[in-house]
């Protein structure tokens, strides 16, 4: 698995939810100062396509690149191999897909030259419980299911998992203190909680052991961006 040396700054990622370059641009560049990791989800690379990994790394950010691959494991071999190439720093796919899925796509990353950290997605922070009963016929509740799910991770050879801040704790104890969590839906006291359901403020997420947290309208939809990335990292300095 990826050994990591991150300071304060890279434990920020922050959450490029836009389907303009421009915008997403300009707010990585007023807040690169402040924040080590910028997510690029399905949104922004879907409509400003490929290159805009390395017009990120121009503003000396590293990326997150959450498009969380699940298919057929040869499928995602392929694509984790080609997201390596574009010298990401992270990227991940759906833990869900099953374990010779995420064994395969670990075996492409340790043939990668750039290593990105290969992290499993769990269950999602806008999912809990009653959702999984209910919808998708699921006995376990969603703290079970997210243990069982980074167990597994962990087993194909995984470097951590993407879960709620509820769950850090619980991760660890089965997977260890060296398997990393990336808390997403982190909303500080001063924020809105929009549509997430499992959320932890960023002092929290840190205090209980997250690696990185993943920070989006908080910081991107703050009258001053600037501002609100500063606040977030002095919380958890």
């Amino acid at each position: 698995m990826s050994k990591i040396n991150t300071n304060i700054k890279d434990k920020i990622i922050v959450a490029l939810d836009y389907s303009d370059e421009k915008t997403a641009l300009s707010i990585a560049e007023k807040v690169a100062p402040y924040v080590g990791v910028f997510k690029v989800g399905f949104e922004l690379f879907i409509s400003a396509g490929p290159s805009i990994v390395s017009k990120i790394h121009s503003l000396g950010g590293k990326v997150f690149l959450d498009l969380k691959f699940h298919d057929i494991p040869n499928t995602v071999a392929k694509a984790a191999a080609s997201a390596a190439d574009m010298n990401v720093f992270i990227l991940n796919v759906h833990a869900s897909g099953g374990l010779e899925m995420m064994k395969k796509a670990a075996e492409e990353i340790k043939k990668s030259k750039n290593h990105p950290i290969l992290i499993a997605v769990t269950v999602l922070t806008s999912m809990n419980s009653g959702i999984l009963k209910n919808e998708l016929n699921i006995a376990s509740t969603a703290a079970e299911q997210v243990v069982r799910l980074a167990k597994l991770a962990k087993e194909a050879g995984l470097s951590g998992v993407v879960a709620s801040g509820e769950e850090i704790t619980s991760i660890k104890n089965a997977c260890g203190k060296d398997f990393k969590v990336i808390v997403p839906g982190v909303r500080p006291d001063w924020s809105a909680k929009n549509d997430q359901k499992r959320i932890v403020t960023p002092e929290e997420a840190i205090e209980r052991g997250a690696d990185f947290i993943v920070v989006g309208r908080p910081i991107t939809g703050a009258e001053n961006v600037v501002e609100a990335a500063k606040k977030i990292l002095s919380e958890i300095s």
